[in-house]
């Protein structure tokens, strides 16, 4: 349960998949949709602030999903089938140079925006324009050069390879230069009345349920889903009863007891499908705040987590599969990358040795309490919002186990927009969050140590670097591997970002992602399962649209 963050990914010669994504807390109900031709998607977010906003990760389009159906990218991809060439949407060609300095688009002919006017290359090479002069839209931080456009055709240059962010660029939503180059601040302005190239437009906005509906033309066959409503519910239990008694037919959201409060519900129609991916969730910590800054005690903090607590009692035994080598790389779906010297080494739960780290490097005990090397006593607020019932099992686990060598924890059951801000704006101690999926533990390991993507604290604007870790040493061997000329290049950086994370852990990593779903067959078919792994099966992540275009009425 995550708000949706990014695509992000590169396979060498083929086009693949996305980033991860996600829930919260919510409200609100809608009617069933048996026979009326709508959708009805639940999302357990909470209340939200009317921004249609598609780039920026906590407007109200993101957190519930729908800039994907009125938003659309250049190239449709999945995160589930990383080494699947990517499928042509509004760009129907594209080719990249041999260095991966130039990118060459050919965009489709014969679209429209919804407000009737033509979707042209120029519109394309605005869009990226745009991203290139606002850095607060450009959140994975791509250093444009160039962009050109020419008839059909639109040329990016780059002034460096851009290996790694093939996938991030070519799923860039488009958006319509006439409507976005009128406006102050196109990353303030709360974009009120979204104009996109998908099938849908927005009908109505309450802060519980947000309804868009189908177009009258689009550049493919109309889906046959006339309506979809998203309703944000107060928090997952919610949710879970919404998806339970069919008022919500499609959501990502964790139910601890899936089989008898969901599918023993309606066995014959819900249903609920959740592939793994290469991504990690795990406790983030602001490393610009002592004593947390100081890595020794990063390290003893994550010698003292039970892994298997948060599987077992957090995750439900399903949700989120441990992950227990030092790396945080997850296995077996990782395990080519890891380095030798760390294969087979997995955390064990080891106070003493934690304690030893921590005296070691200047820290001291008071009796229970654990003193800094300034003589004050450590502690620490673990903060996500309320309505993430594993995340918050996962933070009181975590507080019992940081007692055990002297730290005092409390846990913040925040609100969900408040959540968000501080997070994007670097304002908290420690949180339970995720990171980017890839094809490799590249797109893993920059999300929680680039440089590139580190803005200082009370910045907002941020995908990736949420602990706000500065490490040239990190930074310069993620800047090796995407610029590496071949496969021992990038070996090499890869096993020094190995290093690096186990020596100065800046993430406590706990667990592996997922890219799931519930969805109920009683009134729409044609959903993605493990028999027919088109996509995967959560409706925040870009596929949201693939699917609903293959959906026909039960």
């Amino acid at each position: 349960m995550r708000i949706t963050r990014s695509v992000a990914l590169a396979a060498a010669a083929a086009l693949a998949v996305a980033g991860l994504a996600g829930c919260g807390s919510g409200g609100g109900s809608s009617p069933a949709a048996e026979g009326t031709g709508v959708l009805n998607v639940g999302m357990p977010n909470g209340p939200q602030t009317e921004n249609h906003n598609p780039f920026l990760s906590s407007s109200a389009a993101s957190s519930l999903g729908y800039r994907r159906v009125i938003y659309e990218p250049l190239v449709m991809t999945n995160v589930v089938r990383p080494t699947d060439p990517g499928k042509p949407w509004l760009a129907t060609k594209w080719e990249w140079s041999g260095d991966y300095r130039t990118l060459t688009l050919t965009v489709r002919d014969n679209v429209t925006w919804s407000d009737g006017q033509p979707m042209t290359a120029a519109d394309v090479a605005y869009t990226f324009e745009l991203l290139k002069k606002t850095p607060a839209l450009n959140v994975d931080a791509i250093p444009y050069g160039d962009i050109r456009h020419s008839g059909n055709q639109v040329t990016l240059t780059f002034p460096k390879p851009q290996f790694v962010n093939q996938v991030k660029i070519l799923t860039t939503f488009v958006v319509p230069q006439h409507q976005w180059s009128k406006m102050a601040d196109p990353a303030t302005d709360l974009v009120k009345q979204p104009v996109g190239t998908g099938p849908y437009t927005l009908k109505s906005f309450t802060p519980q349920t947000v309804t868009v509906s189908l177009r009258d033309r689009y550049w493919q066959e109309l889906p046959k889903v006339k309506e979809i409503r998203y309703t944000s519910y107060t928090d997952n239990n919610a949710q879970t009863t919404a998806l339970a008694n069919g008022t919500a037919e499609w959501s990502f959201v964790f139910i601890p007891n899936y089989k008898a409060v969901y599918i023993d519900k309606d066995p014959e129609h819900h249903k609920l499908w959740f592939p793994g991916v290469l991504a990690i969730h795990g406790l983030f910590l602001n490393t610009q705040n002592p004593p947390f800054d100081n890595p020794a005690l990063r390290r003893a903090m994550a010698m003292v987590i039970n892994r298997d607590d948060i599987f077992h009692q957090g995750e439900a035994g399903y949700f989120y599969p441990k992950v227990d080598n030092v790396t945080g790389i997850p296995t077996p779906a990782g395990e080519q990358f890891i380095a030798p010297e760390f294969k087979g080494r997995t955390w064990k739960v080891d106070v003493e040795g934690a304690k030893k780290e921590l005296t070691g490097a200047g820290f001291r005990f008071d009796g229970a309490t654990l003193v800094d090397p300034t003589g004050k006593p450590v502690s620490i607020t673990l903060s996500n919002p309320a309505g993430w019932s594993d995340y918050i099992t996962d933070l009181e686990i975590i507080k019992d186990n940081l007692s055990a060598i002297g730290i005092s924890a409390t846990v913040d059951k925040a609100n969900q927009d408040a959540w968000t801000t501080n997070i994007d704006a670097g304002q908290f101690e420690a949180s339970m969050h995720w990171t980017n999926s890839g094809p490799t533990p590249y797109d893993i390991y920059q999300s929680i140590m680039d440089g590139a993507l580190y803005k200082p604290v009370g910045t907002p604007g941020v995908n990736g670097n949420w602990g706000r870790f500065q490490n040239a040493e990190a930074t310069a061997a993620l800047e090796q591997y995407a610029n590496a000329g071949d496969e021992a290049a990038r070996t090499a950086a890869m096993h020094r970002l190995q290093r690096i994370m186990v020596e100065q852990m800046p993430v406590i990593v706990t667990s592996a992602a997922n890219a799931g779903g519930e969805y109920s067959t009683k009134n729409w078919v044609g959903w993605p399962d493990e028999q027919n792994q088109y996509a995967p099966a959560q409706p925040t992540l870009i596929n949201a649209l693939d699917i609903i275009l293959r959906l026909r009425p039960a």
